[in-house]
């Protein structure tokens, strides 16, 4: 007896040796992300074991703006980035220090995530639609940011000038909120998870969807080029978010009706878990999910279209394009 006992304690040992040594062997990532339902798959990936399944140790590190998470990647605070493009990441890439790997969210008309919004006395004085405003002070996080980008594409639909409106760029989502509630600014473009307190408590006033307006390839995953030696884990990361951007499309944009998701059985264990990751509630996170391709597919020629755009601008400096850019070896081209 007191040899089976022995043996069997031998085994667990070794089975707890086992599984230690599994977790020795976990390869370590740091993903910088915004607490925004744009992130979604990357949320439902970390929460539901995704990327501990493919042998990943995932750390999610939180921004407040897309450019700081450029900087951040190509520093190696972090090992890959998932946020908008904006002319300081185009910039960085176009140096060589930053490769796009595989698509993330999309403007894409039905599905609300940026919002052109008016102050309260603007509207009063007659800002009542996007093609309004020409002429006006509005705020965004950035010069060059992708809210920079979105605003250009409305000047080039409604044929005002985009020198015409007055950028205010305040480095932060919250910041641009407050600067819209306070009235020092006329407008502002926010995710409608940071603009929907200010319209639901009378703070400001809600003109209309980027997406339904200007639809274009709002984000990406990317990577510097030392991380992108390590293919394995690039290969794992990539891996475990397919099968989330899968998830995600298949259960709640699918269900989808009027820009809202529904509340069921098969969508709530989703919300809760975007909500969980957002600070939002479930009820306002329904209202804004934004649409990721169910491939994780990158549209390279809009890609490709942004460069030329922020390079005539100025923002961007010239001589490359999407193809310089885009790690081949990732990429599922739309």
């Amino acid at each position: 007896m007191i040899g089976i006992a022995r043996l069997a304690a031998a085994s667990l040992l070794a089975i707890a040796a086992m599984g230690t040594a599994h977790a020795e062997d976990a390869l370590k990532a740091r993903i910088g992300v915004l607490r925004l339902s744009s992130s979604a798959p990357v949320f439902i990936a970390q929460d539901k074991g995704y990327f501990r399944e493919a042998g990943l140790e995932v750390e999610l590190k939180f921004f407040d703006a897309a450019q700081p998470i450029a900087v951040a990647t190509t520093s190696g605070d972090v090992d890959f980035g998932i946020t908008a493009f904006t002319a300081g990441l185009y910039n960085l890439a176009g140096k060589g220090v930053l490769k796009v790997i595989g698509g993330m969210s999309r403007e894409k008309a039905g599905y609300p995530l940026i919002g052109y919004f008016a102050s309260n006395n603007a509207y009063a004085a007659g800002l009542k639609t996007p093609k309004d405003l020409a002429g006006k002070r509005v705020a965004m996080t950035q010069v060059g940011s992708s809210f920079h980008y979105s605003l250009g594409l409305l000047a080039d639909k409604y044929g005002f000038k985009l020198a015409d409106v007055k950028i205010v760029p305040l480095q932060s989502l919250s910041n641009a909120a407050a600067a819209l509630k306070g009235e020092t600014v006329d407008a502002a473009l926010l995710p409608i998870s940071t603009a929907r307190k200010l319209t639901d408590e009378g703070g400001a006033k809600f003109l209309g969807w980027v997406g339904d307006e200007t639809p274009w390839q709002l984000g990406a995953v990317f990577a510097s080029p030392k991380t992108l030696t390590n293919k394995a884990l690039v290969t794992k990361l990539l891996g475990a978010l397919a099968k989330a951007d899968r998830e995600y499309h298949d259960v709640i944009l699918a269900a989808m009706k009027d820009g809202v998701a529904p509340i069921n059985g098969q969508t709530k264990p989703l919300l809760e878990i975007i909500a969980k990751y957002t600070n939002l509630p479930v009820e306002q996170v329904v209202g804004n999910c934004a649409y990721i391709d169910p491939d994780g597919k990158l549209d390279v020629k809009n890609v490709d279209n942004q460069i030329k755009w922020l390079q005539e601008q100025g923002f961007v400096d010239k001589g490359f394009d999407a193809t310089a850019i885009v790690a081949k070896d990732y990429v599922k081209a739309d």
